[in-house]
């Protein structure tokens, strides 16, 4: 067995010859190791911050853009989970209202004036919650002038709900607008090529729209590594 190079312009490739056969056996080329890319297709950074130590702070000061920034399940998950909490605390407020005057006891009774009407226990001041946030009114529970702590109490529940209708909402709505998987219907060439345009050694590679809506004032960012 020998080895001898053959030339194809600049470059050269090893090639074997066997004594018996008498012809040239091109050796086998070497696969390529794939490596990493530094910046997917889609437009994501393969970039990890780490060792941020005592930085991750910083980002309970910007909330709003943490919750955007998350992904779907967690989003989901404090969606359900501060609805949830919030109803099950105003709904405390209510029973310990109604706890406190005694309108439990005397509930039944037609000649006392309760706090809030047909409400006999945490149940039905949970259903009475959710009628006043949701805005039902099924007209069977209804909140009295007899209770100045009830009217408080519900003044402050229209500004609470407001405030976290406001916030989870928009924030599920900002999450749902950004077109982080538009890119996934743009396509790019597999190899990129150097050629003289006006002089220069200008670097081109293609871009391709899949979807037949047009993007207008689109603009490309590039990262070159040397």
């Amino acid at each position: 067995m020998s080895a001898l190079r053959k030339k194809f312009g600049d470059d050269y490739q090893v090639v074997t010859t066997s004594s018996s056969g008498g012809g040239f056996n091109q050796a086998a080329p070497e696969k390529k190791k794939k490596r990493q890319r530094f910046v997917d297709k889609n437009g994501r950074c393969n970039v990890q911050h780490g060792n941020l130590g005592g930085e991750t702070s910083r980002y309970l000061s910007d909330l709003f853009t943490t919750l955007v920034d998350l992904k779907w399940r967690w989003n989901l998950f404090i969606f359900i989970l501060t609805y949830t909490v919030a109803w099950l605390f105003m709904a405390s407020m209510w029973w310990v209202i109604a706890f406190i005057r005694g309108d439990l006891n005397q509930a039944h009774d037609d000649k006392y004036t309760p706090c809030v009407a047909n409400v006999y226990n945490f149940p039905s001041a949970f259903l009475f919650f959710i009628e006043t946030e949701a805005t039902i009114g099924y007209g069977y529970r209804y909140i009295t002038d007899k209770c100045p702590e009830g009217i408080i109490l519900f003044l402050f529940q229209s500004i609470l709900g407001s405030i976290v209708d406001a916030f989870l909402i928009g924030c599920m709505f900002i999450k749902m607008s950004q077109p982080k998987k538009r890119a996934e219907t743009l396509m790019f060439s597999e190899h990129a090529a150097i050629s003289m345009r006006d002089g220069k050694l200008t670097l081109m590679f293609r871009v391709g729209n899949l979807r037949n809506s047009h993007m207008v004032s689109a603009q490309i960012r590039c990262k070159l590594l040397k």
